[in-house]
Parts: structure tokens; C-alpha cells; sequence
């Protein structure tokens, strides 16, 4: 038997294939270029793409996008019609509790997307974010170059000289004027992409730029109110795991992000799940390799 574990992310995939017992026998990461969550047949035919060649059976999938659980199960659906195995999808930010061998607790995802997932243990869901990059996801990767970008162009419209912020983030972009930056980020590429730009920024403030020092404690304060969010819904803030490229690479932004959290949270330390190679995420509720 050889079951497949997906975590399709905004900007990579991380796939594994394993025995029953958790022993590993392939262990990739890919980029998650071309994925969409919608139309359900497109993004069932990406995953397929993606193990092809494999002999699966079962699969399970944590897959950014799916927002809703009808959505999740119309995939599921999907997959299991191509596949003929049990399919499993939910949401990638539901992987991070399990992962971190927790069966309740709050999930935190800051990376190229931000939100906050609440699990009562039971298979009950409460979310706060994630709504993508236009109306929601401050605090990602993908918010933090959006509103530096708005403070250069900003710095540009009084008149004043661009700052180190500016300057990184027009050689990352790869333009050098401010109408190109412009440009480019507006239709250049899908905003999703922007996240990588992020280091531009972060590299900015330990120059010196208040700009990118604004921009990042903003953020940190927006990932913190993802939790005062959950709060207000009566969400105990007990066991709080974070993960993602911004908090486990970026010990800065962590530390920002962690002197803003509710004094009565108790984050654990960034959890990264791809450096855990002997600890695998258990199913959902409910679940069953066998179905």
C-alpha cells in the first residue's frame, strides 16, 4: 500500500508518499505553479499530474484555496472519480495542528497568505483570514510587498528621494523607476507571486527604512488581530502553533508578530513540518485510510 500526503500551498507543494506504518518513501517539494483551487476539474487534473506514476491507495490533501468545506469535499469528490482511491481534502492550514501533534489548538499560517483556523477537537472549525490577497491576508508575504510598494509610491508622490525600501524593491522587481514598479506589480504577474519580493523588505528595515519598519510592524499587528478575532468568538487562545515562511525564516518578524499577541495566547515555537521527517499529521475526524 502506498498513501499519498499533498500540503498544496500558495507558493509551493509538498508532497509525500508513505507506507501505513509512516515510512517514508518519497518526499518532494514542487512549486505550485498553475494551481488553483477552482474549477474543481482543473485543480483535480493538477493533482493528478502531479503523482502520476505513483501506485496510490488512498491520498489525503491539505489544499490552499478550498475555503469551504462543500468545496474540499466537491475536490474529494473529484479526485476519488479520477483516482479510484479514499480522497481526503481539507483546507492547507488544517494540516498544522496534527503536524504539530495537537488535536486541538489554533492554527496559524503567515506565508504567502495569512489566516488563523480554531479546532475544537470534534472536527469543528472556526477561521479567521485567508480570504486572499485583495480583501483580506494582511501580514503575508504577499500584504507585506502590497504595502510596501504603496509606501514607495507613496515616498514618490511628495516628492521625496526613495529610501533603501525603494531600492531593493525596485532591483528585486527588476524595473528601475517607479512607474515600472507600478506597472509590473499591477500586471506583470498574479499578485500571488509578490511574496517573493518579501525578503526585499525585511532586508529594507535592517537597513534602517522607517517605511519597511512600518510596513512590517503593521503586519505583525494585523497577524496578531487574526487571534483577537478568534477571541471575540469566545476561541480559548491555548495552544497556538504558527508556521510558514515568514515566521520560521524570518526570526525578526516572528518577534514582532510574537510582542503583539494577546497576553493570554500561548504560542508555541514556529513549527516548520517539512524539517519533521518522523512525525506525520493524523487524519482528519472521521477518518479513515481504508474508506
Amino acid at each position: 500500500m502506498t498513501l499519498a500526503a499533498l500540503d498544496i500551498g500558495g507558493t509551493k507543494t509538498h508532497l509525500r508518499l508513505l507506507t501505513p506504518d509512516g515510512t517514508t518513501i518519497e518526499d518532494r517539494i514542487v512549486a505550485s505553479t498553475g494551481w488553483s483551487a477552482t474549477p474543481i476539474a482543473e485543480a483535480a487534473e493538477w493533482i493528478v499530474d502531479l503523482l502520476a506514476g505513483a501506485e496510490l491507495t488512498a491520498l489525503a490533501a491539505g489544499a490552499q484555496g478550498c475555503e469551504e468545506r462543500a468545496h474540499c469535499n466537491d475536490l474529494a469528490a473529484e479526485l476519488r472519480r479520477r483516482l479510484a482511491i479514499p480522497v481526503q481534502v481539507v483546507n492547507d492550514a488544517e494540516l498544522l495542528l496534527p503536524a504539530a501533534g495537537l488535536d486541538r489548538g489554533i492554527a496559524v499560517i503567515v506565508g504567502t497568505g495569512a489566516i488563523a483556523i480554531a479546532d475544537d477537537g470534534a472536527g469543528n472549525l472556526t477561521r479567521a483570514g485567508g480570504w486572499g490577497w485583495v480583501l483580506s491576508d494582511d501580514g503575508s508575504a504577499s500584504a507585506l510587498v502590497r504595502e510596501a510598494a504603496r509606501a514607495v509610491l507613496q515616498r514618490a508622490d511628495r516628492g521625496q528621494t526613495l529610501d533603501p525600501l525603494g531600492h531593493l524593491l525596485l532591483a528585486s522587481v527588476g524595473v528601475t523607476t517607479i512607474a515600472d514598479l507600478a506597472l509590473t506589480l499591477s500586471w506583470g504577474g498574479a499578485p500571488e507571486t509578490w511574496g517573493r519580493h518579501s525578503p526585499a523588505v525585511i532586508e529594507a528595515a535592517r537597513q534602517g527604512s522607517t517605511d519597511a519598519r512600518q510596513v512590517l510592524a503593521a503586519g505583525a499587528q494585523a497577524i496578531a488581530d487574526l487571534l483577537r478575532t478568534l477571541q471575540s468568538r469566545n476561541i480559548p487562545l491555548t495552544d497556538v502553533v504558527f508556521a510558514g515562511g515568514l515566521v520560521t525564516n524570518v526570526p525578526t518578524y516572528w518577534q514582532a508578530i510574537r510582542a503583539q499577541l494577546p497576553p493570554e495566547s500561548h504560542p508555541l515555537p514556529p513549527h516548520h513540518p517539512t524539517r519533521n521527517r518522523r512525525r506525520h499529521p493524523r487524519p482528519p475526524p472521521g477518518w479513515h485510510w481504508s474508506q
